[in-house]
């Protein structure tokens, strides 16, 4: 792994937005079910929730601030991994593997805000 991957990966502004566009990418791709559809709106905005919460705890304004935007992250990643488990990809086994990677990396942030919360507190 080169220095600038290695770096990024620690970067969590950054990993949060990765996240969010690879569930958009995985959203597209998904069969046109009924539950895949509302589903999958639910599963955006928490995605997209994770790194807009990071940011403004970022720019918190105290620390009790700070603590809860990271709560709300660490609870909006729980709700993306929730979501993605309930996503249907039978009729495209392929997009399993993709729901899979996608799961253990909304797994990874909620352990990273837990431990920030631990930490912080």
């Amino acid at each position: 792994m080169a220095e600038g991957e290695n770096s990024k990966r620690f970067d969590l502004e950054e990993r949060t937005y990765e996240f969010a566009a690879e569930v958009r990418g995985f959203v597209r791709r998904l069969p046109r079910t009924l539950c895949n559809i509302e589903d999958a709106k639910q599963l955006i905005r928490a995605s997209g929730s994770v790194g807009a919460n990071y940011i403004e705890a970022n720019e918190a304004l105290s620390k009790k601030d700070f603590i809860m935007r990271i709560k709300i992250c660490r609870k909006e990643a729980k709700e993306s991994r929730m979501f993605l488990r309930l996503m249907d990809v039978t009729a495209k086994p392929e997009l399993s593997k993709e729901r899979d990677a996608l799961v253990q990396e909304a797994h990874e942030l909620t352990s990273i805000f837990g431990a920030i919360v631990r930490k912080s507190e």
